[in-house]
C-alpha cells in the first residue's frame, strides 16, 4: 500500500499533458531590450536637434514600440545648441514606425521661443499631422513670463497652423502687450 501511495503522484505527472498554447510573437508583452539611464542624442547634418533622457527604456521591436519612464528631452533650435524646447514626464510610449507619442504621467513642456509653459496630466503627438493634444476631459494649464495663466479642457495645438483650441472650461487671465496706436 505505501509503494501504490508513492507511484501515485509520479503517475500522475506522467499523464498529465501541459498546453502552452500557441505562441505569437507579437503578442509578447516582454520587451526585446531594456536600458537604464539612457541619452539619445539625434543628428542631422552633424547637428543635434533633439535629445532624450530617460531612466528607463524598454523596446518592443515586433510591436514597433519604445516605452520611457521618468524622461525629459530637449528639441535644439536650427544649427546651435540652443534648446527652444524641453519637457518631462513620468512615462512615454513612442511608435517608432509613425513617430506618434503617448506623453503620460505628469507632462510639462517649455517653448522658449514662444515662452509659453505647458502643464498636464497627459498629451499625445500625431507627428504626420503636427497636432498635440489633450484628452476633451484633461485640464492643461497654460503659463508665460507675462504673469498670462489660464486654464482649459482639451486641448489641441496644430503646430503647423499655429492654432490654439480648447474643447472647453477655459479660465484665467491673459496679458496682453500694449499696441501703440500709431501702428
Amino acid at each position: 500500500m505505501k509503494r501504490i501511495a508513492a507511484l501515485a503522484p509520479i503517475l500522475f505527472l506522467i499523464s498529465c499533458t501541459f498546453d502552452y498554447g500557441e505562441f505569437d510573437a507579437s503578442e509578447r508583452t516582454m520587451p526585446d531590450l531594456i536600458m537604464e539611464n539612457v541619452e539619445y542624442v539625434r543628428v542631422k547634418s552633424a547637428d543635434p536637434i533633439l535629445r532624450f533622457r530617460a531612466e528607463r527604456a524598454e523596446r518592443y521591436e515586433k510591436q514597433g514600440i519604445m516605452n520611457l519612464e521618468h524622461f525629459s528631452f530637449e528639441q535644439f533650435s536650427g544649427r546651435s545648441e540652443e534648446i527652444n524646447t524641453s519637457g518631462s514626464a513620468g512615462f512615454a510610449s513612442i511608435d517608432m514606425k509613425s513617430r506618434d507619442i503617448l506623453i503620460d504621467n505628469g507632462v510639462r513642456i517649455e517653448v522658449e521661443s514662444d515662452d509659453i509653459i505647458l502643464e498636464t496630466v497627459q498629451l499625445n503627438w500625431i507627428d504626420s499631422q503636427r497636432l498635440l493634444f489633450s484628452g476633451t476631459e484633461n485640464e492643461v494649464n497654460v503659463l508665460q513670463k507675462n504673469s498670462t495663466n489660464f486654464t482649459g479642457l482639451g486641448l489641441r495645438v496644430d503646430t503647423r497652423n499655429r492654432t490654439w483650441e480648447f474643447s472647453g472650461g477655459v479660465s484665467g487671465a491673459i496679458e496682453l502687450e500694449d499696441i501703440d496706436e500709431e501702428e
